[in-house]
């Protein structure tokens, strides 16, 4: 069997809510368009832009960004670097003057006729798909498909899945694969992971850019935590976060994130008290993500609040947590994430919240385990209880944003991690009557089986039996 490699920052990715799938994804696939146009000639000889959107990105863009998403990206706009709080401005200047600078070169561009959202059309290779189309002065015409397929990840139609030239020492696609190597080699998951991402580059490297990571995870959540407010929308739903910040901080300011998270330390450590905390953190991260903000795919942005929220709580509650520490974390929870992307898919319009609640917390909980001194098996054992408990979980988000009950499943799955770790660090690891290999599979075949209505169209469940408007209670 073929490898696929996929290295830690493949997983975790920095780019802008709301969705990883819907913003993210169309952001990067008109990026790899205007590519296209540059290699092809002068950016002047283009009269006009259109852009067709199919399945789910229809039926969900409005509310994902997605036509906000692939006008920022034709302007050659970075999601990793383009400052969030010019998103607006930006879209309004476009829709008002009816123009868009392709990278730099204008042309007439109207988003209200020029990005078209084909509703009952769509495409058979993944439900996540969008055209671009091109014309010249010269009358030529260009068009080209991608699929979003999740946690940003991008496929342009004709093309293989993208496959890795490195050569890994210890390539791997399955759980049995991990732990083969763990047993061969004696070295922890997180140890065969950053052995791995030795292919792509050198060990420093890897460390400083995970440690950047964590710091934009940590940032993520100090902005949730300290931004009130509505999120936008229309759902009228308010920011609870920073009200519950206040409230367990007992009104106290403080003036930068580590004096912050110091005094959250020394609050307490009662099971209300964590628990409040675990869930501010969750809360916090998606209502970020639920307003343009930056956030990290983890692996997904529906479900960036779970792996911030579960590090925090190891950061902030135990004791002799080092930088090494933080780096550990998140190798072992990418590989859990890489796993479930060869397995089955981290996509919820292919596989429902299972596909993105379910596997952000099965990584957190096996990442938890491992830095709290857990067995290879043992943190196996976490990633499997975790996702087991959230197979069969749809997405039916109302509205088509990123809000109810996205933001609450954050912080569920959060302490369904913290909760699966428990459990396997209490338990022998002969214990597992079920793999996570088991449950990865299972997970596939509940997607492939689960109703379309239930996977991010809106079409089912909450989106269609809670009345638009109401705020969230």
């Amino acid at each position: 069997m073929a490898h696929e490699a996929i290295s830690v920052f493949d997983i975790f990715k920095i780019g802008v809510g709301p969705s990883s799938s819907h913003t993210l994804g169309p952001w990067r696939a008109a990026l790899r368009f205007l590519d296209t146009l540059k290699k092809r000639g002068p950016l002047s000889n283009i009269l006009e832009v259109q852009v067709l959107l199919y399945g789910s990105l229809a039926k969900t863009g409005i509310g994902h960004g997605t036509d906000i998403a692939v006008q920022l990206g034709l302007s050659g706009d970075d999601p990793v670097t383009f400052n969030v709080d010019q998103i607006t401005p930006k879209i309004s200047q476009i829709r008002s003057q009816r123009k868009l600078l392709l990278d730099g070169q204008e042309i007439d561009f109207d988003p209200a006729i020029d990005i078209q959202f084909l509703y009952t059309e769509s495409l058979p290779f993944h439900p996540n798909a969008l055209t671009f189309l091109a014309k010249f002065k010269n009358e030529e015409t260009l068009a080209e498909t991608y699929y979003s397929i999740g946690g940003g990840f991008v496929i342009k139609e004709g093309e293989e899945r993208t496959k890795s030239s490195v050569s890994l020492p210890f390539p791997i696609n399955t759980a049995s694969d991990l732990l083969h190597w763990c047993i061969k080699t004696g070295l922890s998951i997180s140890e065969v992971v950053m052995e791995n991402e030795t292919a792509w580059r050198n060990e420093k490297e890897t460390k400083d850019g995970l440690l950047n990571i964590a710091r934009i995870l940590k940032e993520c959540t100090y902005r949730g935590c300290h931004t009130e407010g509505v999120l936008p929308g229309g759902l009228n739903v308010k920011r609870r976060a920073a009200g519950l910040n206040k409230k367990l901080l007992k009104n106290k300011k403080y003036n930068n994130i580590e004096e912050w998270l110091t005094a959250i330390g020394q609050g307490g450590n009662s099971f209300q008290y964590i628990l409040d905390w675990v869930s501010c953190f969750a809360l916090a991260v998606n209502e970020e993500n639920a307003s343009f903000g930056r956030v990290v795919t983890a692996p997904t942005n529906g479900a960036a609040g779970v792996i911030p929220a579960v590090l925090l709580y190891y950061l902030i509650f135990h004791e002799n947590v080092t930088d090494d520490k933080v780096i550990q974390f998140l190798l072992t929870a990418s590989e859990i994430g890489s796993i479930f992307k060869k397995g089955a898919t981290i996509s919820a319009a292919m596989g429902g919240c299972q596909a993105e609640i379910g596997v952000s917390s099965s990584m957190a909980a096996a990442a938890l385990t491992e830095v709290l001194g857990g067995t290879q098996r043992q943190a196996l054992m976490a990633a499997e209880i975790a996702m087991e408990h959230h197979l069969g979980m749809t997405c039916d988000p109302i509205a088509g944003l990123v809000q109810i009950p996205c933001i609450e499943r954050n912080t569920m799955g959060a302490i369904k991690a913290i909760t699966a770790s428990q459990l396997a660090l209490q338990s022998a690891p002969d214990y597992a009557k079920v793999s996570l290999d088991a449950v990865v599979e299972t997970m596939w075949e509940t997607a492939l089986d689960m109703n379309s209505k239930y996977k991010e169209t809106s079409e089912g469940g909450l989106a269609i039996n809670i009345p638009l408007g109401l705020s969230e209670c």
